[in-house]
C-alpha cells in the first residue's frame, strides 16, 4: 500500500518533544505498533511517528481508512478532537486546539448561510465526522470552548492572550514548560523586546517578569480604591471633629436653657399656690 505524507497534517500538531518520540520509539520496539494508522485514502491522517518509527526499524503496522472525511477540513476537526481527548496533550495545547476548532466551524456556518449546497455537505459533515465520534458541537462561547478543552475560561482567555501578544520564543518557553501558562500571559504583556530578554535570562527572570507586570496592574487599582476612600472623608478631619464638638457644646446649652425656663415656670407656680388668698 502506498502511504503519502502530506507535510500539512503532519504539521497540523505540535510534534512530539525528543524525550516523548523516544519513550514511544521504546515501546514499539518492545510491544509492536499496536495502534492502526488512520488513513484517508492513501494520505496518512494519525500516527505519522509511529508510521516513521516503523518505517526506520522495518516493524509491521496495520492501517485503517476513515470513510466519513469529505474534506481537509473534515479531518482537521478529527485530528483536532482525537488531541482533545489525550492526557498528554498540555493546556495550552488543547487551548489553541479548541481554538482553532471555533473557527473551522465558524467559517463553516458562514458558508453555510450563503450557499444551499455547501448547507447541505456541511450538515452532513457536522452531524459525525466518523462513525465512532458524536456530534460536532458548534463552539459558540469562551465557555463552550473551555469546557471542549477541558479548561477554565480565564485559562482560555490567557491562551487568547498568548496568541495575540507573545513572541514566538516565549511561546516555545511555555511549550517547554520554562514559564507557567498564567505567568505567560503576563509576560505577554510587555513589548517584545523585554519578553525575549526574559526568555533569555530563563526560568526564573520569566517568574520576577510576571510579577512585575501583576504588581504593575494592581498598583493602580489599589491607588483608585484609596482615592475612592479618601473622597468620601473630609480632607481635614480635624476640623470635622472640631464641627461636632461645637454642634454638640449648642445643643446644650440650648438644653440648659430650657431647663432653666422650666425651672422659673414651675417655682412661679409654686408661689401661687402657697400665697394666702386675700
Amino acid at each position: 500500500m502506498n502511504i503519502t505524507i502530506s507535510p500539512e497534517l503532519k504539521a497540523y500538531i505540535d510534534p512530539l518533544t525528543p524525550d516523548e518520540h523516544d519513550a514511544l520509539e521504546r515501546s514499539i520496539l518492545a510491544e509492536g505498533c499496536r495502534d492502526a494508522l488512520v488513513l484517508w485514502g492513501e494520505t496518512l491522517v494519525d500516527g505519522h511517528n509511529r508510521y516513521g518509527i516503523c518505517q526506520k526499524h522495518g516493524l509491521p503496522f496495520q492501517t485503517v481508512q476513515n470513510t466519513r472525511f469529505q474534506s481537509m477540513e473534515d479531518v482537521h476537526l478529527w485530528m483536532i478532537d482525537q488531541h482533545l481527548g489525550r492526557r498528554s496533550v498540555s493546556d495550552f495545547e488543547r487551548g489553541v486546539l479548541a481554538l482553532r476548532k471555533r473557527e473551522i466551524l465558524a467559517a463553516r456556518r458562514g458558508r453555510a448561510a450563503t450557499d444551499d449546497a455547501v448547507s447541505q455537505h456541511e450538515a452532513q459533515a457536522v452531524q459525525a465526522l466518523s462513525s465512532d465520534q458524536p456530534a460536532v458541537k458548534p463552539l459558540h462561547s469562551r465557555e463552550d470552548i473551555a469546557k471542549a478543552a477541558r479548561l477554565s475560561s480565564s485559562q482560555v482567555v490567557q491562551i487568547e492572550k498568548i496568541q495575540r501578544q507573545a513572541t514566538p520564543e516565549l511561546v516555545e518557553a511555555l511549550k517547554a514548560g520554562a514559564v507557567s501558562l498564567n505567568a505567560a500571559a503576563a509576560v505577554a504583556s510587555l513589548p517584545e523586546e523585554e519578553q525575549k530578554a526574559a526568555v533569555s535570562a530563563g526560568k526564573d527572570e520569566l517568574k520576577q517578569a510576571a510579577k512585575r507586570v501583576r504588581e504593575s496592574k494592581r498598583r493602580p487599582r489599589e491607588e483608585d480604591a484609596e482615592g475612592a476612600s479618601n473622597a468620601m472623608v473630609p480632607v481635614d478631619e480635624g476640623d470635622a471633629l472640631r464641627a461636632q464638638v461645637a454642634a454638640l457644646q449648642a445643643e446644650n446649652a440650648s438644653l440648659r436653657e430650657q431647663v432653666a425656663a422650666l425651672r422659673r415656670r414651675l417655682g412661679e407656680s409654686d408661689e401661687q399656690v402657697q400665697r394666702p388668698a386675700p
